[in-house]
C-alpha cells in the first residue's frame, strides 16, 4: 500500500533528472530557506494540473514565530499565487479540538480582518488596507455541512477576489513533519476525500491552499497491517509557532504597507 501525502515534490523527490513530461522543478534557496517550486502542465499526472511551492524551513517548533526572514519568505511566495488587488477571504480548515488537525483554525484566529472597516468614509483608503475577511467553517460531524458547501455559500454572499484556505497536511516523509509549507493553485481535498474538493471550480474565484504537514502515515514504514497515523511529540508547539509564522505572512502578503512589528500589534 503506498504511503499517502499531500505534498506535491515528494512525489518525485530523487527524480529530478527522470520526472515525466509536464512536469517542471525549480528550486531556490534563502539562507536556511529551500523553495522548490513544482508546475504541472499536463492533465493525467500524480498530481492536477497547476502551481506547487514547498517551503522547507527549520522546523516550526524550535524557531521565533515572529522571525522576519521566515515571515518574509513565505510572504513573496503567497503574493505570488494570489490576485494583486481585490478582497481575499481567509478560510481555516481543521478540527481546533484535535492538535494535529487545530492548524486552520489556529491561522485563522490571528489573520488582521479589514472588510468590516467602512470604505465609503476612505478609511480603507487612507490606512492602505486591502479588504479581508476570514472564518472557520469547522468540521462536517458537527455542523453537518461540508466545508465545501459553506464556504461556496460564503463567496457567493461575499464576493471575493479570492480565496486562501489553510488546513493541515499530510506527509510521507518524515523531514517534512512541522517544517515545510505547501502552497498550491489546484485546491484540496479536507480529510482526503477527492469528490469534496475545495477548489476554484467549485467556488468560482481564484483558489489558493497552503498548510503545513503535522502528521503521516506510517504504517509501511512499521511493517503493519493498520494504518498507522503518527505526529511529532513536539506537535503543541509546531501548531502555535507555525499558526504565528503563517498568519503574519498572510498578513504581510495582503497589507503590504504594514511592518511585522505593527501586523503582530494588531492582532496580538
Amino acid at each position: 500500500m503506498a504511503i499517502y501525502t499531500d505534498i506535491a515534490a515528494e512525489v518525485w523527490a530523487g527524480r529530478k533528472g527522470t520526472v515525466p513530461p509536464g512536469v517542471r522543478f525549480e528550486t531556490k534557496y534563502v539562507a536556511d530557506v529551500t523553495i522548490t517550486r513544482v508546475h504541472v502542465t499536463q492533465d493525467g499526472l500524480a498530481r492536477r494540473r497547476g502551481r506547487y511551492s514547498t517551503i522547507d524551513m527549520p522546523s516550526f517548533a524550535y524557531i521565533d514565530d515572529r522571525n522576519e526572514h521566515y515571515i518574509g519568505a513565505l510572504a513573496h511566495e503567497i503574493k505570488n499565487y494570489l490576485p494583486p488587488t481585490g478582497d481575499i477571504l481567509v478560510v481555516g480548515l481543521g478540527n481546533d479540538h484535535i492538535t494535529a488537525d487545530a492548524l486552520g483554525p489556529a491561522v485563522c484566529g490571528r489573520i488582521l480582518v479589514t472588510r468590516h472597516i467602512p470604505i465609503e468614509r476612505d478609511e480603507r483608503d487612507i490606512l492602505h488596507l486591502r479588504g479581508v475577511s476570514a472564518f472557520c467553517p469547522g468540521i462536517e460531524g458537527k455542523t453537518g455541512l461540508s466545508a465545501g458547501e459553506t464556504v461556496k455559500s460564503v463567496v457567493s454572499a461575499v464576493r471575493p477576489a479570492a480565496v486562501l484556505c489553510i488546513d493541515s497536511l499530510f506527509t510521507s516523509s518524515p523531514e517534512h513533519l512541522g517544517c515545510t509549507v505547501q502552497i498550491t493553485d489546484t485546491g484540496l481535498c479536507p480529510g482526503g476525500e477527492e469528490r469534496k474538493r475545495i477548489d476554484t471550480a467549485l467556488l468560482g474565484v481564484p483558489t489558493v491552499c497552503m498548510g503545513v504537514p503535522t502528521v503521516m502515515d506510517a504504517g509501511d514504514l512499521c511493517h503493519s497491517r493498520h494504518r498507522l497515523v503518527v505526529t511529532p511529540k513536539e506537535i503543541d508547539y509546531i501548531i502555535s509557532r507555525a499558526a504565528g509564522v503563517l498568519s503574519l505572512a498572510i498578513n504581510k502578503a495582503l497589507q503590504q504597507d504594514l511592518s511585522v512589528g505593527e501586523l503582530n500589534f494588531l492582532t496580538s
